[in-house]
């Protein structure tokens, strides 16, 4: 089991929580919740607890290409990950996103 965390620029904080996907063979869950307001402003970060070792390049590069491409809110996200593939991981940070925007 792997530990990894990010830090990426944000935009205003988020001002709703977000729960998408599960934990289970092949899949993950992403929560999202606002940034704490003690925690420094216009940061994202995310916290990934994955059971695939050895794949951080392959995190960083996907959570990079997602964080960069837009000013997305502040949020801290955490990602339970059991050996999904990059693309089931967009698929459920962009469904939590939608939710978000629904809130």
């Amino acid at each position: 089991m792997e530990k990894i965390s990010y830090e990426f620029a944000a935009g205003e904080p988020a001002t709703a929580r977000a729960l998408t996907g599960v934990v289970g063979s092949g899949d993950l869950e992403v929560l999202i919740e606002p940034q704490h307001a003690s925690h420094r402003t216009g940061i994202t970060t995310i916290q990934v607890n994955t059971s695939v070792d050895g794949m951080r390049n392959v995190w960083q590069a996907l959570l990079q290409r997602i964080f960069t491409a837009a000013v997305l809110p502040a949020m801290r996200i955490e990602i339970n990950d059991f050996g999904a593939t990059p693309g089931v991981v967009r698929l459920r940070i962009e469904q939590a996103f939608e939710e978000l925007r629904q809130a």
